[in-house]
């Protein structure tokens, strides 16, 4: 049944109360717990990935570049709703103003738009360094991959921006109580006193046009991948192959499998799966893929890898040097401090 006809003169809610999981308030002191760990390592771990990469002239080939650009993602993908969800489960604090509500809607889905046309970029990169290796250079330029990211970046802005604004523009005027643990475009919705089938399905297919058309795209690259690695004549050229193509496939398998599953369960609604499920599952697609990408990415990435390792043998042999110093420096002052 249709909802009231829209009446702009309704004023919108000062704030929203998210509820945060419903049906697991017992667990939400655990759940605090275990998003502070994991927003925690999100946070370090690609902020080493970007200091790493920033810092270290060697690593400005466009696999490292895009590297880079989807940690930074990463970290405002998790930043926009996981201290939200800590407070909110350890607190209770659950207000979020009109205005936060739809910034916060916008970065999640303008972050998870740019990051899939990145993971494009990525297996783009590992096509044309694997099957065109002589033309590696000369076709990812840095005008190329500025274009890239420019593209991407507006592909999200354009697609996503509607979404937020028909959302906004939605009559509340009855509860505002929103079922979920941050402002998920479908649980907002659903308190306008107007149909809010439109927003939604325009978020499916949007998100079936995105996802779809990226994972056609990245599938083709990497079966074309896949044949020229079982043409070489090297075992050890195959296998480093199949490692480096095996990590980015995990890293997109995590990242789009649940997004779609997400997505897919919260249009059909509780038939499919209750709704604590429907909230666990979008909270954990916003923040398992920045945890474990820079583990997945860097760690097993050698140059990475060993740059990291520099680093930190570096920064604990300077730390052990600085307090020998000051250890020697205190010996040597109580000794001119003892009478004579």
């Amino acid at each position: 049944m249709l909802g009231l006809p829209y009446n702009h003169t309704m004023e919108a809610p000062a704030t929203f109360i998210l509820v945060g999981i419903p049906g697991l308030q017992s667990s939400h002191l655990w759940l605090a717990v275990s998003l502070s760990i994991m927003y925690t390592t999100a946070l370090l771990a690609n902020t080493l990935i970007v200091t790493i990469i920033w810092m270290d002239s060697t690593l400005q080939e466009p696999m490292y570049c895009f590297l880079c650009v989807l940690a930074a993602v990463d970290m405002v993908m998790a930043s926009s709703v996981v201290p939200n969800m800590v407070s909110i489960f350890s607190s209770g604090d659950n207000t979020i103003s009109f205005n936060a509500c739809f910034t916060q809607m916008y970065l999640v889905h303008a972050a998870t738009a740019v990051e899939s046309g990145l993971l494009l970029a990525m297996a783009f990169d590992r096509y044309v360094a694997i099957c065109k290796p002589l033309h590696y250079k000369r076709i990812l330029t840095p005008r190329v991959m500025l274009e890239m990211t420019v593209t991407i970046t507006i592909r999200a802005t354009v697609f996503m921006t509607p979404l937020s604004w028909m959302v906004s523009h939605l009559p509340f005027c009855g509860s505002n109580m929103v079922l979920h643990s941050y402002c998920e475009h479908i649980a907002v919705a659903k308190l306008a006193c107007a149909d809010p089938r439109p927003s939604s399905l325009y978020s499916l297919i949007v998100s079936s046009i995105i996802v779809g058309s990226d994972v056609a795209f990245i599938a083709a690259s990497y079966i074309l991948i896949l044949q020229a690695v079982f043409s070489l004549s090297s075992k050890n050229a195959q296998l480093k192959a199949l490692s480096t193509c095996g990590s980015h496939v995990g890293v997109m398998a995590l990242y789009y499998l649940p997004g779609m599953a997400s997505i897919y369960v919260a249009w059909l609604g509780e038939d499919v799966a209750p709704l604590c499920t429907q909230v666990l599952l979008a909270d954990l697609y916003l923040i398992i893929p920045p945890s474990l990408n820079p583990i997945i990415y860097g760690l097993r990435t050698k140059q990475i890898r060993k740059r990291t390792w520099g680093l930190l043998i570096h920064y604990l042999f300077n730390h052990s040097n600085l307090g020998s110093g000051i250890q020697a420096l205190e010996q040597t002052r109580q000794l001119q401090r003892r009478p004579s």
